[in-house]
């Protein structure tokens, strides 16, 4: 069976770090896997992710940010998630339209319709099959970035990290059935151990 997975949550959270363990996990079980991430993925959206990463001297508009995200996503999905997923591959990914909600709506202040419908249309309709949201107090997640330079999300204020994170509960809380929530705070190897036996249930069930 073939699962599309994303992980999500604020800053310093960790998801990158357990959306690696998992893919390590089916990797070991000899289990085809594919891991990506957003922005990214493909030669557009690498240099679309060092634009809204990187270019810290660029004025981007929330409205523009909104736009380039799901660019990066329309051909992330189109080159790679969907023929990954026809094949039988898992695709686990580092966030996805989730993140664009919770960030660009909830942080931004943008109309969560106007996200949401540009969101549907950029992913084809995809959705995954669980989400993992690793919630950690934005004050602790940032307190981890401390290695090399932040990028233009990092060096936000912290009330906009806090409506991120309370964007993600809202999102988790109104599609419970797909959401996962873990606490961040706890070890990187018990988070691994709750996210494999979620994603091992959901494999025995196919």
């Amino acid at each position: 069976m073939a699962l599309f997975i994303t992980f999500e949550g604020g800053e310093g959270c960790g998801k990158s770090l357990q959306s690696k363990n998992l893919l390590s996990k089916f990797e070991s079980l000899e289990l085809s896997a594919l891991l990506i991430r957003e922005p990214g993925g493909t030669p557009l959206g690498e240099k679309i992710r060092y634009l809204l990463k990187r270019s810290c001297d660029i004025p981007v508009t929330p409205l523009s940010e909104l736009l380039l995200f799901n660019a990066s996503r329309s051909q992330l999905v189109k080159d790679v998630i969907l023929p990954a997923l026809k094949e039988q591959k898992t695709v686990i990914c580092d966030r996805f339209t989730d993140s664009t909600l919770a960030y660009q709506s909830f942080g931004r202040g943008l109309d969560i319709k106007t996200v949401d419908q540009i969101n549907l249309v950029a992913s084809q309709g995809i959705k995954p099959d669980i989400t993992f949201l690793l919630d950690v107090p934005p004050e602790v997640g940032l307190a981890r970035k401390t290695i090399g330079a932040k990028d233009r999300f990092e060096m936000e204020k912290l009330d906009f990290h806090r409506k991120v994170r309370e964007g993600f509960l809202k999102l988790a809380e109104a599609k419970s059935r797909r959401w996962v929530i873990i606490d961040a705070t706890l070890p990187e190897k018990e988070i691994a151990r709750m996210i494999w036996m979620r994603v091992n249930q959901k494999i025995k069930k196919a």
